[in-house]
């Protein structure tokens, strides 16, 4: 099992306070003098470790780089990232049933993601140990983020992509933002495997998840969340739901909420559960909280129309799965459908959400109905990219346009039909609801289908 314990010992090697620790064997690093992604030694995942960590005080300005104290330098490469907002739903609020439900909706970002908040730490990074090429394995928001901080860095800029596989307003980005897009023959996690051989062949710098420093910028979602909240209820979150594909922002948050701990800004009462969600056709980390096992196993077939969560072998699952259960949290597993459900009814209060986003909401729901999940908890939901960022989802997920002729009188009376009709199966629906009797159920039904048929006669 990973050793996660901060210390207070500084070690030799550290760089103005800061240092590389290997969470498998505590052997340390310093932090800029070369390029390492793991131990030396054992080949474990390496922590970020400071020899002064800062509390709420410590903090001014906005955005990301508000928590420099908390970060390895002061500023970075930033567009601006970070100061997302964290909305009020109160429909789905009232519909999950819990004391208070928040989304933090890292869509806002710069390039749409909070992928953003890493690549401004990891490029910084880059120039730090004096490397001219980026490179990272992509389901489509890295590769987006990692293009627009590498011209915003001028640097060179390589991304592989799984082929046919990532959404094509995602590809787009990174093309405009002129990143030499690679299609590999194979899933995001052989991808991954090409890009780590690359970077140990010191062809590139790699900036996915692997990578310590982008962690760093990952936590500020964890700082912003617990300050916004507090304001809002005067107290933190019970729970933070958020999806899981690689596990970064689950070991970002863990890695936060330690070291708030440690620094004596919250109590370890006061950590809020961190729960991961994923989809169904990609769950590792779903079987390994389930099953209990110290280690996830890699799933070779994967596949969920939540194309950024859509990955098999999540690589900080040593550093995740132990702040899911340190936390008191748990992981949870949601279908395709619900995970469009809960996309759909995020539009229908203004937050427009890709699909992977939505299953924080539909892990909650999950939850709720499981009884996981208490009435009187206050919960924060991550959403983690924009709807834009998969344009064709957002697209099947959404109403067909309906044509109607070119004069105001007709639109009017097709707009008051479709209303009346509407209502009509709304009624029926509640009675339905309410009632064990059919004919309700009956009359939803002759509405829907009278719907239909004006919806055909006017095409």
């Amino acid at each position: 099992m990973a050793d996660l314990q901060l210390t207070d010992d500084v070690p030799p090697v550290a760089d103005d306070g800061v240092w590389l620790a290997c969470i498998e064997c505590g052997e340390t690093f310093a932090p800029f003098e070369a390029v390492r992604y793991t131990c030396d030694d054992c080949d474990g995942l390496l922590e970020v470790r400071y020899a002064d960590l800062p509390t709420f005080e410590d903090f001014e300005g906005r955005g990301v780089w508000r928590y420099s104290d908390a970060l390895p330098f002061d500023e970075g490469v930033s567009l601006p990232e970070g100061d997302t907002p964290l909305h009020r739903v109160p429909r789905l609020e009232a519909e999950v049933g819990v004391e208070s439900l928040r989304v933090k909706h890292e869509g806002m970002n710069p390039t749409g993601s909070f992928k953003d908040r890493g690549m401004t730490v990891g490029v910084r990074v880059a120039q730090a140990v004096g490397v001219d090429r980026l490179a990272c394995a992509s389901t489509g928001n890295t590769s987006a983020a990692l293009a627009a901080y590498g011209a915003r860095g001028g640097m060179e800029t390589l991304v592989l992509l799984p082929e046919g596989k990532v959404a094509a307003g995602k590809i787009a980005q990174a093309a405009l933002h002129q990143a030499r897009i690679l299609e590999v023959d194979g899933n995001f996690d052989q991808c991954l495997d090409r890009v780590q051989d690359l970077a140990a062949r010191g062809e590139a710098y790699l900036l996915n998840s692997l990578n310590p420093f982008r962690l760093e910028g990952q936590k500020t979602i964890g700082l912003e969340i617990l300050e916004a909240h507090y304001e809002d209820y005067g107290e933190y979150p019970d729970r933070i739901v958020l999806p899981v594909g690689n596990a970064g922002n689950t070991a970002a948050l863990y890695k936060c909420f330690r070291e708030l701990v440690a620094a004596g800004a919250i109590t370890e009462e006061q950590v809020p559960k961190i729960t991961g969600a994923q989809a169904e056709g990609a769950a590792p980390m779903v079987e390994a909280i389930e099953e209990g096992y110290d280690e996830t196993r890699r799933w070779e077939d994967v596949e969920t129309r939540a194309t950024a969560i859509r990955i098999g072998n999540p690589v900080n699952a040593p550093k995740a799965l132990p702040g899911i259960r340190e936390t008191g949290g748990t992981a949870v597993a949601v279908s395709d459908e619900e995970i469009t459900a809960a996309q759909r009814d995020l539009a229908g209060e203004g937050v427009g959400v890709e699909p992977a986003s939505a299953a924080s909401i539909a892990g909650l729901r999950k939850l709720r109905e499981q009884g996981v999940v208490e009435d009187d908890e206050s919960v924060v939901c991550l959403t983690t990219g924009h709807l834009l960022k998969d344009p064709d989802a957002a697209a099947e997920a959404g109403a067909e346009p309906e044509p109607v002729p070119n004069d105001t009188d007709a639109i009017l009376e097709y707009v008051d039909d479709s209303r009346s009709v509407a209502e009509t199966v709304r009624r029926g629906t509640s009675k339905a609801a309410d009632s064990p009797l059919v004919p309700a159920l009956i009359a939803g039904g002759l509405g829907v289908a009278y719907l239909y048929r004006r919806l055909r006669s006017k095409e």
